[in-house]
């Protein structure tokens, strides 16, 4: 069933670029023939998890391609000597342009993901079946739509609302236009303000898909952004007292480690699977080593500059260490490698080393941490500096350092801060906290601050104002380029 709707969507994808090929069909198979069942139903929501994890002959949306916008093109990560694409280099330099293959294959990702959803959403209410299932079956979808929206809002500004599967294939029924950013948000608020209607949870073999407070949570985000700060407090005080059972890991590294998988402080994760289909680059994708293998030579990802990003961790900090490393033993070989910077950590594979990248650890879109520090800024943004808010950052900090997370620990906790002082310690927490978790660029676009900080690194100072938002995609703009004007800059 996943592989039909992949073909449906690449099918509309190919006919949009071979304008010149008039072929009258035979047979066709509609999504009437395919929307039969309550199995139907539920085979086509898989298809739209599916869309986050899974794309056959490509590395994966929130398994490597989105780390290259949100990450490399910022200012703590960049290309190392194992990235031999050109593109990929270019947004690490940010020299890109609006042919960017990488910026062109996340565009694509995001809107087949959206298609997918698009086509579950106009499809489910025909099947027969148990009329809750259906109407949560519809919600996940809304789910996926609104946080696939959400990226494509933050990365590209006004982009086109598509919100129907396509019923033709002529080459004008196929064009919209860009809509406006307001528009946009209006359009994920809605759909995440019916998936909030989802279960709070799942028995086991459920495990993974979106709830209630997945929903609640990525509205957090959503709301941060937006600098609405009141609705930022609400949503994020309905999680926290929800009932939810979100907590902390009392050991930070728990929230990488593959046991712990869908654990209490994963409200959403991608969910990944050791060695799943499709080509070498599919899956959880983000190697600590080069390409070759196990060996000292400088990976593909690597930190931008170690006195920025490594140094800054004070003595006990354990994030350092979860989110970083300097060596490494295989015991498949017995080789201990000892590398000349510190790699990137929290997704490798301990227990399957030799898998180098597309292993199966989750990749966490959102943490139970992140709604904190959310929560945190926005009360400062809006009351100042209150005593809640440094509580809020203080738990975080208890956890970095091995403290009990509910008891004040004189030796970590942050007390007394202006406003000033405590807006500058939540974006320290973010930097150490959120390392290689698609963060970084989101967090310097939202705070204005990304010229300034990417311009602290030698390597990038081609940085300017029009890297607060990506190209739209030539390719796009060739189908219909009065719809889809340019970013400013490109």
């Amino acid at each position: 069933m996943k592989k039909i709707f992949i073909v449906f969507i690449l099918s509309a994808a190919l006919f949009v670029s071979c304008t010149e090929l008039e072929v009258t069909p035979t047979s066709f198979t509609t999504t009437e023939n395919l929307f039969k069942t309550q199995d139907d139903a539920v085979a086509s929501v898989t298809a739209v998890y599916a869309s986050l994890t899974l794309d056959p002959g490509e590395q994966t949306l929130f398994g490597r391609n989105l780390y290259f916008l949100t990450d490399m093109a910022s200012d703590y990560a960049a290309a190392g000597v194992s990235a031999t694409n050109p593109q990929v280099r270019a947004l690490s330099s940010l020299t890109h342009d609006a042919t960017s293959d990488r910026v062109q294959v996340a565009w694509r990702q995001i809107y087949a993901g959206i298609n997918r959803a698009n086509v579950a959403i106009d499809n489910i209410p025909k099947v027969s079946g148990n009329e809750v299932i259906k109407t949560r079956l519809i919600n996940e979808a809304k789910f996926i739509r609104g946080l696939l929206y959400f990226q494509a809002v933050r990365l590209w500004g006004g982009v086109p609302i598509v919100l129907h599967e396509p019923t033709s294939i002529a080459v004008e029924s196929l064009k919209s236009r860009r809509a406006t950013v307001d528009e946009v948000y209006t359009q994920i608020i809605k759909d995440l303000t019916d998936a909030e209607s989802l279960p709070a949870t799942y028995g086991s073999a459920d495990l993974g898909r979106a709830t209630s407070g997945a929903a609640k949570s990525i509205l957090v985000k959503v709301y941060l952004t937006r600098k609405d700060w009141p609705n930022t407090i609400l949503k994020a005080r309905e999680v926290i007292n929800g009932g939810y059972g979100y907590a902390l890991f009392e050991n930070f590294a728990d929230a990488f480690e593959r046991t712990k998988e869908n654990g209490k402080e994963h409200i959403f994760s991608a969910q990944f699977e050791p060695n799943q289909a499709g080509n070498g680059a599919s899956g959880n994708n983000f190697p600590a080593t080069s390409f070759t293998g196990f060996t000292a030579t400088e990976p593909a990802d690597i930190i931008s500059d170690v006195a920025l990003f490594y140094d800054i961790y004070a003595a006990g900090d354990t994030r350092r260490d979860a989110s970083y490393m300097k060596q490494l033993f295989n015991p498949a070989t017995g080789t201990l490698y000892t590398f000349p910077k510190p790699l990137f950590k929290k997704y490798i594979d301990f227990s399957n080393l030799n898998a180098r990248g597309n292993t199966g650890v989750n990749f966490p879109i959102i943490r139970y941490a992140d709604v904190l520090l959310s929560l945190a800024e926005a009360i400062n943004e809006s009351d100042g500096a209150t005593l809640e808010a440094h509580e809020l950052v203080n738990q975080i900090r208890r956890r970095a350092f091995a403290k009990p997370i509910s008891t004040p620990d004189v030796t970590v906790d942050l007390v007394g801060r202006t406003q000033v002082q405590l807006r500058e310690a939540i974006r320290e927490e973010r930097k150490k906290e959120f390392v290689q978790e698609g963060q970084r660029w989101f967090d310097l676009v939202r705070w204005g601050t990304l010229v300034s900080e990417v311009k602290k690194v030698t390597a990038k100072n081609s940085v300017s104002e029009r890297n607060n938002l990506f190209p739209i995609p030539q390719s796009e703009r060739n189908i219909d380029p009065i719809g889809l004007p340019q970013n400013d800059g490109y």
